[in-house]
């Protein structure tokens, strides 16, 4: 695309035009060569030059006289040391003073998007640092940064850079965060690798994040180190992904995120429930998707941990579609699935390995479920768990699809498969999906087959799939 583009240019610079002259016999004219897109304002072929690698747009200072500094009016940079140019990466140094090069020599004092990924060499911090607050003082809209090692970022300087649209930072350094944020036209927010502290000495108030057209807020693997509550105004707010890791700290930070939208649709969490999440209006969320990783070193905070589970899920009751993954020692968690609440648009729920117990808690609680998709099993499973059961309401009136992803063939997946073909009248597809350490076990996934479909259905028109069984 950018080599057909920059011919395009080239080409341009020499049209053929076709000017009729009276004094030439009828049926000719005079050919005359016109350098039509030269003659375009030089913001405009800036503009052009965007749409092509960065390198490829400095070239084309060698056209001519007239193009010797028209690159330097591009809107959009996008530096990538690992870009390979005449089949090899360029010397690290060598991307330095192109870098250095371009920058000093912008003309331009608003640009449009800037992207630096640097994944191939290891830099001086203060060099990035000067790329980027150069290109913050330009006024950019949209900001992507990529960088494994550590970087300083001035957060008075980033936090104040208005034009910001879109900000997008992979990197490790340190951001502190002010008592309060305004960015009037950010539209996307995500972070990831970051730690993030208070810089405001009063502890009493929150930190209060304004982004009033915001749309996306995603934050990854980021340290959270304040112990003030985080106030996200975000009017606007479509998604929110947020994935906290605390891990290499035993220090517990005690804070909650509270996110005032009233247009929230997507909502993910992974966590250790150690930061409360509050959603003030989470009425118009449709898609959610929970995982609670809770390791050993919890296990003595388990009662609390449920009940902030069980506030996160009140919260988002009125989702369509719902994934909730559970790890470590929250597997043996019961408060939460006792205390569930009743999911009334619920049509479409995915589960990790779950105690028979748990899941037809989460059945009973979704009364026009029509997709389950369950991943590796069920486990702990009390002999009488589905024999004694109350067919859940959804069996009846709206379940259609069951996948059982990760099916290891043991007495409690063959249990559930039996009470599911028993009791559910609408069932259409079932599909079953081995586990992948089945290909090594002594057991004969045939017979398996067999047993199964010999079982009583109560639907007249389900149809039993066994993807991948035969390989194993």
């Amino acid at each position: 695309m950018s080599q057909i583009l920059l011919q395009v240019v080239m080409d341009s610079m020499k049209v053929n035009i076709e000017i009729p002259t009276k004094h030439l016999p009828t049926g000719e004219a005079a050919v005359e060569e016109i350098d039509v897109i030269s003659t375009l304002h030089e913001n405009i072929l800036g503009r052009i030059l965007s749409f092509i690698p960065i390198i490829d747009a400095v070239h084309t200072s060698v056209l001519s006289r007239r193009w010797i500094e028209v690159w330097t009016y591009i809107t959009s940079l996008k530096f990538d040391d690992g870009l390979l140019h005449y089949e090899k990466k360029m010397p690290k140094q060598q991307f330095v003073n192109f870098v250095e090069k371009v920058l000093f020599q912008l003309t331009n004092s608003s640009i449009q998007s800037f992207s630096l990924s640097l994944t191939s060499y290891q830099y001086d911090a203060s060099l990035i640092t000067s790329w980027i607050s150069f290109i913050l003082e330009r006024r950019v809209q949209k900001l992507h940064i990529q960088y494994a090692d550590k970087v300083f970022l001035s957060s008075n300087l980033l936090f104040t850079c208005d034009s910001l649209v879109e900000l997008v930072l992979q990197m490790k350094c340190t951001l502190s965060l002010p008592i309060s944020v305004h960015l009037a036209n950010l539209q996307k927010f995500s972070i990831s690798g970051i730690k993030l502290v208070s810089d405001s000495s009063n502890y009493s108030k929150d930190i209060t994040l304004n982004f009033p057209v915001l749309k996306v807020f995603e934050a990854r693997g980021c340290v959270w180190s304040t112990t003030q509550d985080i106030s996200l105004q975000v009017p606007l707010l479509e998604r929110f992904s947020i994935a906290i890791r605390n891990r290499q700290s035993n220090k517990s930070c005690n804070f909650a995120i509270k996110v005032h939208s009233s247009r929230l649709t997507d909502f993910s969490y992974e966590n250790d429930l150690e930061q409360d999440i509050v959603l003030c209006d989470s009425s118009s969320i449709r898609n959610a998707s929970i995982a609670i990783v809770v390791y050993e070193d919890k296990e003595d905070k388990m009662e609390k941990l449920e009940l902030q589970a069980c506030n996160l899920l009140r919260q988002i009751h009125d989702v369509e579609r719902l994934e909730f993954f559970f790890y470590k020692v929250f597997r043996q968690a019961k408060d939460i699935f006792t205390n569930l609440p009743v999911f009334g648009r619920l049509t479409y729920l995915q589960l990790n390995e779950v105690k028979g117990e748990a899941l037809l808690q989460f059945l009973n609680n979704s009364p026009i479920l029509n997709t389950l998709v369950l991943l590796h099993g069920v486990c702990f499973l009390h002999q009488d768990v589905f024999t004694s059961a109350v067919v859940p309401r959804c069996f009846l009136s709206s379940l259609n699809v069951f996948r059982f992803e990760g099916f290891d063939a043991n007495e409690h997946d063959l249990s559930l498969v039996k009470f599911m073909l028993e009791n559910a009248a609408m069932l259409q597809t079932m599909t079953i999906t081995p586990s992948f350490w089945l290909r090594f076990a002594d057991i004969d996934l045939e017979n398996v087959k067999e047993q199964i479909l010999s079982l009583p259905t109560c639907s007249n028109f389900c149809k039993i799939d066994f993807s991948d069984i035969n390989s194993c």
